[in-house]
């Protein structure tokens, strides 16, 4: 069953079913089917590092020790920044509805990266919100799935054919370059007999 996200523009609360658009539902996918000699589906198994042990799915996991090898609880770690103070998460956009507040332009929403698509649809869409983003608003506000150290930007727009939709990106980092000074340009020799082979150097190029 779709996840429904809410949103509060205004004094009106909008609840809106979330579907994923990804590449299968785009253009469909294959899938690879390995069977043994007996017809039966095979499964991917991981050889540690001895050499004979078989490691099946579900057989790995993740675990956190400190300095000494220690384990450590998850639930014990506190994330600090760069300079060691504490970050405060953030709660899951579900827990609450998102507010409505800030737009953003094309180019804010260029600048990110763009990895999670939704289209909406709502029964309690109210005319302002409608009418705001078929004159081109774009909404952008906080959003976090489960919750987490940070939030990623959220976009809420609509195509020409009416439909909404929810975009998900971080910043890109994206630096453009370009030459730090000016090239210095070579005055025109007057009063002598030089010519303009004799100003070139192998330096300049």
């Amino acid at each position: 069953m779709p996840r429904t996200l809410s949103f509060n523009h205004g004094s009106n609360q909008i609840d809106f079913e979330m579907h994923k658009v990804d590449r299968s539902k785009l253009y469909g996918f294959k899938e690879l089917l390995v069977l043994d000699e007996d017809g039966e589906a095979c499964e991917l198994n991981t050889l540690a590092e001895d050499g004979k042990t078989l490691i099946g799915k579900g057989g790995t996991g993740i675990g956190y020790v400190d300095a000494d090898g220690n384990w450590i609880e998850k639930s014990n770690l506190t994330a600090v920044d760069l300079e060691g103070n504490q970050i405060d998460p953030v709660a899951s956009s579900f827990s609450a509805p998102v507010e409505l507040s800030d737009k953003a332009d094309a180019e804010d929403l260029l600048n990110h990266n763009i990895r999670l698509i939704y289209r909406l649809e709502s029964e309690t869409l109210d005319e302002s919100l409608e009418a705001a983003l078929a004159e081109g608003a774009i909404f952008k506000f906080p959003y976090s799935f489960r919750g987490g150290l940070e939030a990623d930007a959220g976009f809420l727009m609509h195509n020409d054919s009416g439909e909404i939709f929810f975009l998900v990106g971080d910043p890109s980092s994206v630096e453009y370059v370009g030459l730090q000074q000016a090239a210095a340009t070579a005055t025109e020799a007057t009063g002598d007999d030089t010519s303009a082979d004799d100003l070139m150097d192998f330096g300049m190029i």
